[in-house]
């Protein structure tokens, strides 16, 4: 699978997400923003480590 988001992409969005009060619940997001998930998937070795990288953007 090839990552349709870059990296920063990925990371952003996953801000707007925290931002705007929504659960970062990998299952719910899993229905609601599928290709979130797989290109952070892409990107780190667990959804945890996305969410541990947000901070460095």
């Amino acid at each position: 699978m090839d990552a349709s988001m870059s990296v920063v992409d990925v990371l952003t969005n996953i801000q707007e997400l925290k931002n705007s009060g929504q659960s970062l619940n990998k299952k719910k997001l899993k229905q609601s923003h599928p290709e979130l998930i797989q290109n952070a998937l892409f990107y780190f070795p667990s959804w945890e480590h996305a969410l541990q990288n947000v901070d460095s953007i």
